[in-house]
């Protein structure tokens, strides 16, 4: 039996909100470079800051730096089409290059995914087995965590691109998303896809709610240990902190388990407006605040901020501390 002749589409259109009306183009394309803008600076300062202070050279911070570092990936993978979009009208992307994209915008969140692994795995030993933290989380540990992280959420995110690129596309070939993902790609295959989005979405779940179960045991294990030994104050800015924390957690790992469940859910339908919103809601919001949660509260980096201005002012600052509380904050 021959095969169908396909006519292979050369390149993919980035719709973006396709709801939104053309005068807010301007308003829209001003907000994601608002946040691009903030990401990127919030992030690369820290990244200055743990290369010139040697006092930062400590596991808990290079958790931090990689965070920041894939943080600044995402976002300039996933946000500079999408400001052309509303601001020029050009979202076109070359096929090759929509899949690159898909693989980067997948292989960051798997990235993070692991990141927070690798974090609460810090905190666990840090809080739980304080004597034994120093021997067991040194520099060189926690580098070799940070490649190992980096290095193989390559691997789960590329299966998912080498499988749909093989796929044929035979038109339409305009993406209702912000930003080419294995979904947005899913309904533009001319054949079916039931079998490599199964995959897909059970790889999705593997690297995402694998490193959340252990996320979740860490915080109750956390939470046992200061209620037997911590009190009053300290106890306090702990609950704080791990809330804090928490709810960072929750936007990053809820709305993507919804929006990756609807299709498999016959009465729960999700809007194409809806559904980009809550993409781009999770995916841009923990970077544009991660440094503020996960770094620029932290009692040291406050002290180095501190130094540097009075530095500039011409006062004698005072000496820092080195020490590895960051949970306490």
């Amino acid at each position: 039996m021959s095969q169908p002749n396909y006519t292979r589409v050369s390149e993919f259109v980035i719709v973006g909100f396709p709801s939104l009306q053309p005068e807010y183009f301007v308003l829209v394309a001003w907000l994601f470079f608002f946040l691009y803008v903030t990401t990127a600076v919030g992030n690369l300062l820290l990244v200055v800051m743990f290369t010139l202070e040697r006092s930062l050279h400590e596991p808990m911070y290079i958790i931090m730096v990689s965070l920041a570092l894939s943080d600044i990936g995402f976002a300039t993978v996933a946000l500079p089409k999408l400001i052309a979009r509303y601001w020029w009208n050009d979202g076109s992307l070359g096929f090759h290059t929509c899949f690159f994209q898909m693989h980067m915008i997948h292989y960051f969140g798997s990235l993070n995914s692991l990141i927070l692994l690798t974090m609460a795995l810090d905190r666990y030993l840090a809080i739980c087995f304080p004597l034994r933290y120093p021997t067991m989380m040194t520099n060189q540990t926690m580098a070799g965590l940070t490649l190992f992280c980096w290095g193989i959420a390559h691997i789960f995110p590329g299966i998912s691109t080498i499988n749909f690129s093989l796929m044929p596309f035979c038109g339409p070939n305009k993406i209702i998303q912000a930003f080419c993902t294995t979904m947005s790609l899913k309904s533009l295959v001319c054949v079916d896809t039931s079998r490599q989005y199964s995959l897909a979405f059970a790889v999705a779940m593997f690297i995402l709610y694998v490193p959340l179960a252990f996320i979740i045991f860490s915080y109750i294990c956390i939470v046992i240990s200061v209620l037997r030994m911590a009190k009053g104050q300290v106890r306090m800015k702990t609950f704080s902190t791990c809330a804090t924390q928490g709810c960072i957690i929750s936007i990053y790992y809820i709305p993507r388990f919804f929006v990756y469940v609807t299709p498999f859910i016959p009465n729960l339908t999700m809007t194409p407006d809806k559904s980009i919103a809550t993409t781009v809601f999770y995916s841009l919001f923990p970077p544009v605040i991660n440094p503020f949660i996960y770094c620029l509260r932290t009692k040291e980096i406050k002290q180095i901020f501190r130094r540097w201005l009075q530095k500039r002012k011409g006062v004698m600052p005072t000496n820092l501390r080195g020490h590895c509380d960051y949970f306490y904050v």
